[in-house]
């Protein structure tokens, strides 16, 4: 077969691995660009590489043949320094390799303050105790080993392994390569397993998390997004500036690698972290019409789709589950239906994700210490096989377990208390003493994230620290001793005169001296960035367009790089040119100060910037610190243990003791007490908990000690999914970002060009003479170097980092104080948005307005002609295949009036309407339907003139009615039933025979009661205040609803009632295209943009329902917001979750949206009015103002007076923004963004925010 010359981008998963390598000194797209260099070279070389800022991580898809020690070698002689290495497949992850062994540094390595800072800390360690330490350990391990002992003494002993070994799922290959990591422990060779992974080829809807490197601004976020969304497989992107991330949801896994290239071709780094079927969801339908089987495979065949997993179609209960990807394929599937002749409601929509679906099987990494030789895993793996994989079906998993990867993944359904993950580590404990068991826990993207972080602000420390200890002499010599020492000072004289050569005096000569370190070790990292962003932009085989690189390119780091190298380079120019002319004076004008205070200033913002960000993402950190490490685990007959949480099993009991948190999710055994949930849901009054009640990890017991059982272990329980709620929602970018996205992508070339022009300008002013002479100062150079002032400035003044940090830092911070507050922001910052500009709420009555819960019947009537144990009998039954809160009601009702059990033919359920069942009682074929008003129109059953007027006053007062009527006929002819003959209860009381036809009696009406509330009157008050209308939606009669809305203050006009749930979604539409923008909803009281609002855009409808029934609704309002306790979190993707279920939590999230985005608009106000002022000043259109006379002599250089000022003619001084103040306030500039976002966090009014 001929094989095309063109290498696949998705190579087949038995001949690929995936590498990730945690490199320290990875910053930006420009280092990633060296890496692709070095690894370019590699035979075979890698199908992608990626990287990712935030972790400092380079991920690389290649060929098994291709060796870890080639890559890592690779990498370190391109100058990067590998911390440590994983190897996955896509599904397993290999435990990490650690680098602290003597490997072998770059030459930037050695010649950098890191080097010398690493060198001074290990210093006093020494390598021969490190050798003796791990020859003891040896010894200890052969005293106790077999193997050891054998081979010592020249025998080898083997090990017969027994049972099957290695049980894996059947789709996975573990093999053990020759390969060797050059990146081991201590420094040598060791092998690298790999395990392997068939994908699946089938196109469906994935959802992939991908770590970019190399933001700095929105204009990166823009072009990023630019350039996927152009992908036709692509269906959306969600770019975070903040934690240097992108959400994207696209069809066919088989595209990923398309996609990181096609971020790659646009300069960035990428690194894949996750690719998921996130977006799966179980859909279920009632269909109408169905009669055979053959109807069945119809509906089947009609459905078959590429993005359809799974049809289930029930002739019995005429239903249907849809198991698909892309929630917005929903209305394809209804659609499908009703073409292929059927009737198709959606009864409801939930993810398959959802903790319902999950089982008790567990999947846990085991790090095992102690093993030093390669006997020890075959001893462990032995053991673990023939006493658990054939008796407790356990399954060990890959990577294989081996000396240098001591981790053993394993699967196992545990049943406490005979098998659980306890007796598994006793039983490898028990093997050899010196064997020290532990949960391995995979590093999550946060923790390696703080990681980087924590190593990015060691390194800007070094330098920071470098630059100020240099920057102290420098401010000495160039400012204090130069401005208080009088010009006769024979010390003075001595720096100002010239030495070795020409008129340079010994001053700039120290000045040089003092810079040069800083520019090339404390501004190195600003220097190799800008240098590999050029390099990214026009490499061969760029797909960048041309345009694009001359109007879309650079960095931060580009203008701080350009900044100080001008300044450095003109000085050094400066320097030669007053060495080589003839002594006449003293050369007194350079800008080597300049250069230190520069990079001090910039360091400074740099590392205050990376401290205060690192904060404002810290909400995941805070909610994962509320689950305790320990528990206290009761054994039956034995005393209560202590021991860490990682080893507790579902079907656990511990015993939660006052003031401690259990560990997971559990139901109260016995006893009672009370609860702070105010940790996660923000109620600050304590919940009472009794025996069968729910508690929840996170939460602190405030009474007596108890028992639970444990229900979930870690990432099942509540803590967990608002976790991953709230992680969910921090990745997700508002719409105003996109403002920011268009401003910065071109911000950096727009600076360039200013300062250009700033100049071309003012050299050609001055050497026409268009300005005095007398305002060069003598010796500064000539008019070049004088006008470069005035462009450094506007290079290191111009700040995108505030522009782009704006929204994201404060829609963290605000995610983070929902959380706080009982509030899930699931719908990121376009949730915030919207939520901080509505204009009406719609509320479902049933469960939202109303308690839901368990409703009462508090009334009801039966026709004196049938017998009620008969007709309660009949409405049990028929109710009982239903979930709506009044069916429930009616069962528990029906089953105290009557013990009778008909006998059922068929029971149909009509959505939205009711019930209809067919019964088969003493020779007598029955035909029941419950349900409401238009159910019993639609059968033409006549209501008494008595009954309507009841159920007119129930209705009235705001409460639900069900009524029942019956259709008998004689059957005994058609139908015969073996209990007939046992059946004594008569249907009717009279001796009169039902029609034989269809012809309804109502037989009973019952009144239900769900009672409001008790906070919704207030709630709908507060929201009218804020200008905000008021809408209920109900599937309820018209009476009904009205009597209920006007109960909690909703005027009648704004009821909607008695709508089926397909037909809510159409209502909330209708109401989009209808209502108009409230100007009193406005974010900001401003006329003029009110009116601009009003007139440009719609109404913004907010929904508020249950998550589930309302799916249709929530999903077509601009904002879903979600009422539902923790185990509806994961079933919802509602924008909100409101999880204490108050509706004060609603006024909550409006406060704190409109608070969020006023910060936002605040932060964007401050960015963009500082650049807007800023860069003027700095390029001198101040500059023509005098403010007087000068009082002082002054040295010029970089950071005197003139520092400040000029000197112009008679002395006066000129208003000019010197280079080093500019600097100052570019830092300040975007460290007051982060800390206006972190103000948030305070209570002081105005400042913070307060509920």
């Amino acid at each position: 077969m001929q094989q095309s010359g063109k290498r696949s981008r998705l190579p087949m998963a038995d001949d690929s691995v995936t590498s990730t390598l945690f490199i320290t000194n990875l910053h930006c797209p420009s280092c990633i660009e060296g890496i692709r260099a070095s690894l370019s070279g590699l035979e075979p070389p890698p199908e992608f590489v990626s990287h990712s800022i935030v972790s400092h991580s380079v991920v690389l898809r290649h060929s098994r043949s291709l060796a870890l020690s080639d890559i890592s070698g690779s990498v370190e002689a391109a100058g990067f320094e590998i911390h440590s290495i994983f190897q996955e497949d896509g599904k397993t992850t290999l435990a990490p390799v650690e680098v602290s062994g003597p490997i072998d540094r770059s030459q930037e390595w050695e010649s950098s303050l890191d080097h010398a800072v690493a060198k001074w800390f290990q210093y006093s360690s020494s390598r021969s105790s490190t050798r003796g330490l791990k020859e003891d350990m040896r010894e200890k391990h052969v005293e106790q080993c077999e193997q050891c002992r054998a081979e010592d003494g020249g025998v080898k002993l083997e090990i017969n392994n027994g049972g099957d070994g290695f049980v894996l799922k059947p789709e996975m290959v573990v093999t053990m390569s020759d390969r060797v990591d050059g990146a081991t422990l201590d420094g040598a060779r060791s092998p690298v397993s790999s395990v392997a992974v068939d994908p699946a080829s089938r196109l469906a809807v994935c959802k992939a998390t991908i770590a970019i490197e190399g933001m700095t601004c929105s204009s990166c976020v823009n072009s990023i997004t630019h350039a996927v969304e152009q992908l036709p497989y692509v269906r959306s992107i969600d770019v975070n500036l903040l934690t240097n991330s992108a959400n994207v949801v696209f069809e066919g896994g088989q595209k990923m690698n398309d996609i990181l290239e096609t971020i790659e071709d646009t300069g960035f780094g990428v690194t894949l972290d996750k690719l998921e079927h996130s977006d799966k969801w179980r859909a279920t339908y009632a269909i109408g019409g169905m009669t055979c089987s053959v109807c069945v495979g119809n509906i089947t065949e009609a459905l078959k789709r590429n993005w359809i997993e799974q049809v289930d179609v029930n002739l019995v209960s005429n239903s249907a589950t849809v198991v698909f990807f892309g929630k917005n394929n929903l209305p394809e599937i209804q659609e499908a239906i009703e073409d292929a002749g059927y009737e198709a409601t959606l009864d409801k929509v939930v993810s398959e994700d959802s903790p319902a679906e999950r089982t008790n099987e567990r999947t846990v990494g085991i790090r095992i210490e102690g093993m030093f030789c390669h006997h020890c895993p075959e001893t462990v793996l032995q053991k673990i096989t023939e006493r658990y994989v054939k008796e407790r079906d356990l399954k060990i998993e890959g990577p294989p377990l081996s000396e240098k990867q001591p981790i053993l993944h394993i699967k196992y359904t545990p049943v406490p208390p005979e098998f659980t993950l306890r007796e598994i580590f006793r039983t490898i404990q028990d093997l050899n003493t010196n064997f020290e068991v532990s949960v391995y826990h995979p590093p999550t993207i946060e923790d390696r994230a703080r990681e980087m972080h924590a190593q990015e602000r060691r390194r800007v420390l070094f330098r920071l620290v470098l630059s100020v200890t240099i920057a102290i002499p420098t401010f000495v010599l160039g400012i204090v001793f130069m401005s208080l020492v009088k010009k006769t000072n024979p010390i003075r004289r001595y720096v100002m005169q010239p030495m070795w050569a020409g008129n340079a005096s010994r001053l700039s000569w120290a000045l040089f001296i003092l810079a040069t370190p800083v520019y090339f070790l404390a501004a190195d990292t600003f220097h190799r960035r800008a240098l590999k962003e050029l390099k990214a932009l026009w490499r061969p085989g760029s797909r960048v367009s041309m345009l694009h690189r001359f109007t879309r390119f650079g960095s931060m780091n580009m203008l701080m790089s350009l900044g100080t190298s001008i300044a450095y380079f003109a000085s050094i120019v400066e320097l030669a040119l007053a060495a080589t002319k003839k002594s006449s004076g003293s050369m007194n004008d350079s800008y080597f100060d300049a250069v230190v205070f520069l990079t001090m200033f910039i360091l400074i913002g740099r590392f205050l910037e990376a401290y205060s960000k690192a904060k404002t993402g810290d909400a995941v950190t805070s909610l994962g610190n509320l689950r305790p490490k320990e528990a206290i685990l009761v054994i039956p007959g034995q005393s209560d243990v202590k021991i860490s949480t990682d080893l507790l099993e579902v079907g656990d009991t511990v015993r939660v003791h006052h003031g401690t948190s259990p560990p997971f999710d559990g139901i109260v055994l016995d006893g009672h007490t009370d609860f702070d949930e105010s940790s996660l849901t923000g109620e600050s009054r304590l919940v009472k908990k009794s025996s069968g009640e729910t508690v929840y990890s996170g939460t602190i017991n405030k009474g007596t000690p108890i028992r639970i059982t444990i229900t979930s272990i870690a990432g099942a329980s509540m803590l967990d999914n608002i976790i991953n709620a709230v992680r969910e929602g921090q990745t997700r970018r508002a719409p105003v970002e996109r403002v920011a996205n268009v401003i910065t992508s071109h911000f950096v070339p727009f600076v360039v060009l200013v300062a250009i022009v700033t100049w071309v300008v003012w050299l050609v002013l001055g050497t026409t003479g268009a300005i005095p002479d007398n305002w060069m100062n003598e010796g500064s150079g000539g008019w070049a170097l004088w006008s470069l002032r005035f462009a450094i400035a506007v290079f290191v003044i111009a700040c995108p980092c505030g522009i782009g940090l704006a929204a994201p830092t404060a829609l963290f911070v605000g995610g983070g104080l929902a959380a706080k507050h009982g509030i899930l922001v699931k719908g990121g910052g376009e949730a915030f948005q919207e939520a901080s500009s509505l204009d009406c709420i719609v509320f479902d009555k049933t469960g939202t307005l109303t308690q839901g819960g368990d409703p009462a019947v508090t009334d009801h009537k039966t026709n004196r002609d049938y017998d009620p144990e008969t007709v309660f009998g009949a409405v049990k039954v028929l109710e009982e295949n239903s979930n709506h809160p009044i069916a429930r009601a009616l069962v528990s009702f029906c089953k105290n009036k009557s013990a009778y059990a008909a006998e059922t033919l068929e029971i149909d359920e009509i959505p939205g309407k009711g019930l209809k069942g067919t019964f088969h009682i003493n020779g007598r074929v029955v035909t029941a339907i419950i349900g409401n008003e238009a159910f019993m129109t639609d059968h033409k059953v006549d209501i008494p003139a008595a009954e309507a007027s009841i159920l007119r006053s129930w209705k009235q007062r705001g409460q639900s009615v069900a009524l029942a009527a019956f259709c008998e006929f004689d059957h005994e002819a058609e139908v015969s039933s073996p209990s007939s003959k046992s059946a004594s209860i008569p249907i009717a009381t009279m001796g009169e025979q039902p029609p034989p036809f269809e012809e309804w009696t109502l037989v009973s009406i019952f009144a239900i009661a769900d009672p409001l509330r008790p906070e919704a009157a207030g709630v709908i008050s507060q929201l009218k205040k804020r200008g905000i209308d008021v809408w209920m939606l109900s599937g309820d009669n018209a009476i009904t609803a009205k009597a209920v809305a006007a109960q909690v203050g909703i005027p009648a006009s704004n009821v909607i009632a008695g709508v089926l749930p397909e037909q809510k979604a159409e209502k909330i539409t209708y109401l989009q295209k209808t209502l108009t923008k409230n100007p009193t909803s406005t974010l900001f009281r401003i006329p003029f943009l009110t009116n601009l609002r009003r007139s440009a855009k719609r109404a913004t409808i907010a929904m508020v329902g249950d998550g589930i029934n309302d799916a249709p609704a929530l999903s077509t309002a601009d904002l879903s917001i979600a009422i539902g306790s923790g185990s509806d979190v994961a079933l919802s993707s509602s924008s909100f979750i409101l999880i204490n279920s108050h509706l004060t939590a609603l006024l909550t999230l409006l406060d704190l949206s409109r608070v969020v985005f006023r910060r936002v608009y605040l932060n964007f106000g401050w960015a963009l009015i500082y650049n807007i002022i800023a860069m003027p000043i700095a390029a001198g259109v101040l500059y023509p103002i005098t403010t007087g006379r000068k009082v002082m002599d002054m040295h010029h250089n970089g950071v005197g007076m003139e520092g400040g000022m000029g000197m112009g003619e008679s002395g006066a001084t000129h208003v000019r923004l010197d280079p080093v103040w500019a600097s100052l306030a570019m830092a300040l500039s975007s460290v007051s963004v982060v800390c206006s976002s972190l103000l948030l966090r305070s209570r002081v009014p105005g400042v913070g925010f307060r509920v």
